[in-house]
């Protein structure tokens, strides 16, 4: 399995001499299952990673799992590059040393945290969570090499977890709505406090409208009272009816022309005295 650990060890290799030519050995499928066990990508798609690695020059497949010289001067190579801890095989306690001895090794720095034993347990460690998203995927149990209570176990735990994630983003929005409504009713509780005051108050709108309605039905049932509280009331500001004039109050008396009628005979017989004396 190719990962970036291997990369950054070519890269390593790659820069430790100025023009280097970087040929990189693959073993095949049948020697790597021999000497370390089960791959998990085949030797094609191992030779196609290293070949498209940017610090590869050549790939040279089929690769001995063991250095030997004759390989070495075939291939023309100067420098053998490897990481500095001991690489034990049968028969021996380091494969490198006498190309150590020769000063023909070139020492690369492991990187930390990645190597294939740790993909591969990566991938254990969540074994049920790639076979559930690869059934999911369309792959069948015979696929993945998986029994069939296995399968419905897988099955029954997807479900249980689906529906797990949906009680949750269910609670989630139920608790984001209730805060919402919580906001909005503090924001309108100061105005419904105010309207309920300025309607059931001491000085609200009932109870103007109820002394309103009963001073109507007092009009109603006795409106003497109310004529005589208006008096009252007209008294209590000071006014007073206004007396009568003298001419609205006493007839005018009539004059002595009007009073006395002259009697009859006496003025014509004074206009008579008049033309009589004229005459003489």
């Amino acid at each position: 399995m190719f990962h970036s650990g291997h990369a950054r060890q070519l890269m390593q290799a790659k820069l430790v001499f100025p023009n280097v030519y970087l040929l990189v050995g693959v073993c095949d499928d049948k020697l790597t299952n021999k000497m370390k066990g089960r791959t998990v990508m085949n030797e094609k798609e191992r030779y196609e990673a290293v070949r498209h690695c940017r610090y590869a020059d050549e790939v040279v497949q089929n690769a001995p799992w063991f250095l030997d010289e004759d390989f070495i001067e075939r291939h023309k190579i100067d420098f053998v590059a490897h990481d500095d801890l001991p690489y034990s095989a049968a028969g021996s306690n380091d494969l490198y040393k006498w190309l150590k001895d020769k000063g023909m090794f070139v020492a690369t720095q492991r990187t930390e945290g990645i190597s294939t034993t740790d993909v591969i347990a990566r991938i254990i460690k969540d074994y049920d969570m790639y076979i559930r998203r690869n059934l999911s995927r369309g792959y069948s149990r015979r696929d993945l090499n998986v029994g069939f209570m296995k399968e419905q176990k897988i099955k029954f735990q997807e479900k249980y977890e689906t529906l797990k994630d949906k009680s949750k983003e269910l609670l989630v929005k139920m608790e984001d709505k209730g805060q919402e409504l919580l906001r909005n009713w503090q924001e309108k509780s100061a105005e419904f406090v105010d309207n309920f005051l300025e309607m059931f108050g001491r000085e609200g709108t009932i109870k103007h409208w109820i002394d309103s309605s009963k001073a109507h039905l007092v009009r109603a049932i006795s409106p003497t009272r109310q004529l005589d509280s208006d008096d009252e009331e007209d008294s209590a500001s000071g006014l007073s009816p206004t007396p009568p004039s003298d001419d609205e109050s006493s007839p005018t008396p009539p004059s002595d022309d009007e009073s006395s009628p002259t009697p009859p005979g006496d003025g014509d017989d004074e206009e008579e005295d008049g033309v009589n004396s004229n005459d003489q």
